[in-house]
């Protein structure tokens, strides 16, 4: 009784959603890379149901996530052609594929510490710089969604001091950025696309990522990987945008709806993600993960230092970014 009950139930609500996307006038898909039990998933979900509610449904998103219209690079480059509609897109991947360094400045190691600093950040002027500076690469920037402050994950080995680091082939997103910090962290860096980090991981061709919990549990990377160490180096910030034709095609009410949605949702959804960080905490552990502890945390945050030194001087949204969040604004 209960599998008809929901059979019934899933019927009724993919019918409402046809119905509601038949009624829009414009219609749009927004794909992204992660699984669509991630966090960046639910981020994509608030935009949509925001945008209907301020457009009383005229304008209607499909949110296409698991990799389903490419990985973050494809998602990017689609985008900018007008093959794909819109996508939330790791922010590392546009200082690596669309030429735009200021976007570093989101991932500088240590320097934001909180979910609530980084979400006044990004909701405030130096977000919305960053943003606005899409509009010459094809794109309308429109929000930022969260997937969880970083953590390590490794195979083998627990790491709970600096020294446990060395040699370890540590999967990165291969950007300079991230190269130099992991080198200064005293790990071996591997470049490697996020849908090969399982695999990876479960052949021992890197024995650690840096990576969020939520991907963790929903990327199931916790089968090939058990040692979870608590480092917070920096934030997963993924970047909503739109091809930007398409957006000035639209009709100027529509366009500030949607930018007031994506504005009013970047709270809520880094709300969400702090909240949700413990719950995924624990499943990882029920399903046999070990949280560890760093004992010299200090002395990463000092191994890394001289590399948010080195990026300040990259562009000066990168300077604007580090003061806004040390006047907490």
């Amino acid at each position: 009784m209960k599998l008809f009950q929901g059979l019934v139930a899933g019927t009724l609500a993919l019918a409402a959603m046809s119905s509601a996307a038949a009624a829009a006038e414009y219609e749009f898909k927004i794909g992204h890379a992660a699984s669509s039990r991630h966090a960046f998933n639910t981020g994509v979900e608030m935009f949509a149901e925001a945008v209907a509610e301020k457009t009383g449904g005229k304008v209607a998103v499909e949110v296409v996530g698991d990799r389903a219209l490419g990985d973050d690079k494809q998602l990017l480059e689609g985008v900018q052609l007008g093959t794909i509609d819109g996508a939330l897109v790791s922010a590392p991947t546009f200082p690596l594929a669309a030429g735009a360094a200021g976007f570093d400045a989101l991932q500088l190691p240590f320097v934001v510490t909180s979910y609530d600093d980084m979400a006044a950040v990004l909701a405030g002027p130096v977000g919305q710089k960053l943003l606005d500076s899409l509009s010459e690469k094809g794109m309308k920037g429109l929000s930022f969604y969260e997937a969880g402050q970083r953590h390590f994950l490794s195979r083998e080995k627990p790491v709970k001091s600096l020294a446990d680091f060395e040699g370890l082939k540590t999967r990165i997103v291969p950007i300079p950025l991230h190269k130099a910090t992991w080198e200064a962290v005293g790990t071996n860096p591997v470049g490697m696309p996020y849908g090969e980090v399982y695999s990876g991981l479960e052949t021992g061709v890197i024995d650690a990522v840096e990576i969020n919990l939520s991907s963790v549990e929903s990327e199931n990377l916790f089968q090939n990987a058990k040692e979870v160490t608590l480092t917070g180096h920096y934030f997963w910030p993924g970047v909503l945008v739109i091809n930007k034709a398409k957006f000035d095609a639209l009709p100027e009410d529509i366009q500030a709806a949607m930018i007031e949605a994506g504005r009013e949702t970047i709270a809520r959804q880094y709300e969400f993600v702090k909240t949700d960080e413990a719950r995924v905490a624990e499943a990882l552990k029920e399903k046999g993960v070990t949280i560890n502890q760093l004992d010299d945390l200090k002395a990463m945050q000092d191994k890394t230092a001289p590399v948010v030194e080195e990026w300040s001087g990259k562009d000066p949204v990168i300077v604007e970014f580090i003061d806004a969040v040390r006047k907490g604004s």
